[in-house]
């Protein structure tokens, strides 16, 4: 017989190991969902623990040259250290410009007594205004009659400002932990840093769009609360207490622009690591919803499995559909939320990806932050136990019991000496045959890297979202969705993988039937109130 010959087109191609375009389809969906950063896998750090995150963010606050951002839920109205290192760097550098932007509802809930609002409104009295801003965003969710019924230790259930972003000169702080004693020494969280300049860049456009459709907050020695909130007319539009409909008008026209994909076709894939922003603003998006969190998300748990395409939701209606490229399928994936009660649609994918084994972590009651609190807010914990057994129900229900396992996580009691709360949340998947149980102890970058040896997560989101109804619903939120083949980041997500389930162990159903953790009537009647009035856990 004669040789067949072929062309180059005509032979199967198949991405090397160390190639992004092993991604195949999910790249080109999530280009079209948001813009993409292509850098280097170094300049990635992946933080530990409480005590290591705020040591270095002092660090770099102290050596800040040209600017410091922080985007954060609330201060804790105690955090005198931080404030005075913000106040020391700007005392030696005269260049330096500083913003903060917190809640209105979370930092005003202790007035008049001392507020984060207060506090922060010492570092405006000390440098003025030229050189400090301080803004805080009010959710236009929460207005009138609503706001003065619902109490304000639970008012946050209709909406916050929850984005933490730490940005200091060219280098940013992307994580879920607020700024407070508790996240700087015994509640864990995740904590990367980008030391790049474009995506620093990006996420302060986004921070400002924020900021000039916030409360300003200014010193106030006349007042007993020590502070005023004002409404600059450089913002533009009413404040969402006074006409929340106009307001939504001029979110949507700041913001939408920031968080769009380019309408230009994405660069061309540089090296072995991309990043792609993930912002979900949904209570200010109106009437179109353009968030990219939920959407990537979506898109990525559909990659995992086709057969998830049959699985639809009224929120992810522009997203139909994904080929899948096989490398990801068979993989197998850790997902993590500190207020673990995902929406029933985004469970059900998760589980309809049919992972080779997946591995949920939440907080065990005794580690929630709300554990011990008093009123409404100190049901909370038998809250998320109920929707911890609706989830092993669901596992059960898919059959999934081999391969799929709940873990809560334990380090003591809150309250109590040595006592930690829990508050990681994210998403690592593993491309199948790249298991990290199998991760050598040492790896040398100068070495050359054989698919054996390349192991650990190859995807992994991180940010502040809780993927939940409030998430994807009532919350602003900023993520970052990272895609890896570089075999040293690899390894360094499977250590935090790993180390975040130090503390873990698997539940299954006979541990809700135990006396301490049975949910009483009172507790789903509350639940059912919150919802009905339209806020969310």
């Amino acid at each position: 017989m004669p040789l067949r010959r072929f062309s180059a087109s005509s032979v199967p191609s198949v991405p090397p190991p160390s190639s992004l375009s092993i991604f195949g389809g999910l790249m080109t969906e999530l280009d079209k969902i948001s813009p993409r950063f292509n850098i280097p896998a170094s300049q990635i750090e992946i933080l530990r623990g409480p005590v290591e995150f705020y040591d270095t963010l002092k660090s770099k606050i102290s050596n800040a040259k040209r600017r410091i951002y922080l985007s954060t839920l609330y201060i804790g109205k105690a955090e005198h250290e931080l404030i005075d290192t913000i106040k020391e760097a700007l005392r030696k550098n005269p260049e330096l410009q500083v913003s903060i932007l917190t809640d209105a509802l979370r930092g005003t809930r202790e007035t008049p007594k001392p507020s984060c609002a207060s506090l922060l409104a010492s570092l405006v009295e000390e440098f003025g205004e030229n050189r400090v801003e301080i803004r805080m965003f009010h959710t236009p969710n929460l207005t009138g009659l609503r706001k003065r019924i619902v109490p304000r230790r639970i008012n946050e259930g209709w909406g916050l400002q929850h984005m933490k972003l730490y940005g200091i000169d060219d280098e940013l702080i992307l994580s879920g932990a607020n700024l407070s004693n508790d996240y700087f020494t015994n509640r864990q969280d995740r904590y990367h840093v980008f030391s790049s300049k474009d995506i620093t860049e990006y996420f302060h456009r986004i921070y400002t769009g924020v900021t000039s459709i916030s409360y300003s907050v200014l010193p106030d020695k006349d007042s007993e609360a020590g502070y005023t909130m004002t409404w600059p007319e450089t913002n533009g539009c009413p404040s969402p207490l006074d006409d929340p409909k106009s307001y939504r008008v001029q979110a949507s026209r700041v913001l939408k622009p920031l968080i769009e994909p380019p309408s230009s076709a994405p660069g061309q894939i540089v090296g072995d690591t991309v990043v792609y922003p993930l912002l979900q603003f949904t209570p200010l998006l109106k009437p179109e919803d353009t968030s990219t969190e939920l959407p990537a998300i979506l898109t990525i748990l559909r990659a995992l499995n086709p057969s998830s395409n049959e699985l639809k939701s009224a929120s992810d209606s522009s997203h139909t559909s994904l080929a899948t490229t096989p490398p990801l399928q068979n993989a197998s994936w850790t997902f993590t939320a500190g207020y673990f009660n995902t929406p029933p649609f985004l469970r059900d994918l998760l589980l309809s990806t049919n992972p080779s084994h997946g591995t949920v972590i939440a907080a065990s009651p005794w580690a929630n932050g709300f554990y011990g609190s008093k009123g409404v807010s100190g049901m909370l914990p038998a809250a998320y136990t109920l929707l911890g057994k609706h989830f092993l129900n669901a596992i059960q229900k898919q059959g999934l019991d081999d391969r799929v396992k709940l873990m809560e996580w334990r380090r003591g009691t809150v309250g109590e000496p040595q006592g930690w709360t829990y508050h990681a949340k994210g998403f690592w998947v593993t491309l199948a045959g790249e298991d990290s149980s199998e991760l050598a102890t040492s790896f040398q970058p100068e070495k050359d890297v054989s698919a054996e040896e390349r192991k650990g997560p190859s995807l992994t989101i991180v940010g502040s979202s809780n993927y939940t109804k409030r998430s994807y619903e009532l919350d602003l939120e900023a993520n970052a969705c990272i895609l890896t083949r570089n075999p040293d980041l690899m390894r360094r997500l499977s250590e935090e993988e790993k180390w975040l389930q130090e503390y873990a162990k698997v539940v299954d159903k006979k541990e809700f039937e135990m006396i301490e953790r049975r949910v009483g009537l009172h507790v789903r009647i509350a639940m059912g109130i919150v919802t009905l009035l339209g806020g969310a856990l």
